[in-house]
């Protein structure tokens, strides 16, 4: 019990930086395994997503997702012909697989990079500088995830209020339309009770037309 103890906090360390350190591993590419980059971050798939995007993007390049029941690319977003100084001078498509790490938590998220050219898998002749950089590179994309988290908490909240925002004019809306109709209801009411009045008038005075009851004369008794 006593080493137990002793290793729990080894092994809360090792859980926390096995996140944000990136290790080369496997992804399913064209109906096969292919030797990828992978990384661990504790982070929405969102952010991770916006921030290695809009980093490569801002280097020039286009991404491209790509869907399609028949397409080999199908899942990943693709940077074709890219030049990612910081990996490699030569270009390379640069193919990103970005995907929730569990189903339990929306804050953990596995990013897999592919490097090919010619439709040839670029990892297994790497040299290991190239193959250390490559890694530096996804390290050190934390900066850029922050970021990007706090876009889309700002949008969220953006939102958030947008949303409210219209609530409180609609409740404005059935406000003034509650009212209007209570005013119409109070001004009916008015005019149902003047109607009322001038009715009771004419059945007052429908009555006093009725002529008085006759008293019919007593029949005189007959004498014996």
């Amino acid at each position: 019990m006593k080493r137990l103890y002793l290793l729990l906090p080894l092994m809360v360390l090792l859980a926390i930086t096995s996140f944000g350190q990136s290790y080369e591993g496997t992804v399913e590419f064209d109906k096969k395994k292919q030797q990828a980059f992978v990384i661990d971050y504790s982070y929405s798939p969102e952010a991770v997503e916006n921030a290695i995007v809009q980093k490569i993007e801002k280097m020039g390049y286009t991404s491209k997702t790509e869907k399609g029941l028949f397409n080999k690319n199908k899942g990943f977003i693709v940077f074709k012909n890219a030049v990612i100084s910081d990996i490699d001078p030569v270009q390379h498509d640069y193919m990103l697989k970005i995907e929730k790490k569990s189903r339990k938590s929306d804050d953990e998220t596995t990013l897999y990079l592919l490097i090919m050219s010619d439709d040839q898998n670029q990892l297994p002749a790497m040299k290991t500088d190239e193959v250390a950089r490559a890694k530096y590179f996804l390290n050190n994309l934390l900066p850029e995830i922050e970021e990007a988290k706090l876009e889309l908490e700002i949008k969220g909240n953006e939102e958030s209020i947008v949303k409210s925002e219209k609530k409180y004019k609609d409740l404005q809306d059935e406000k003034a339309d509650l009212e209007k109709k209570l005013k119409k209801n109070a001004e009916d009411i008015d005019k149902q009770a003047k109607q009322i009045e001038v009715q009771r008038g004419s059945l007052d005075a429908l009555k006093g037309k009725r002529k008085s009851s006759v008293v019919p004369a007593s029949t005189p008794s007959s004498s014996n």
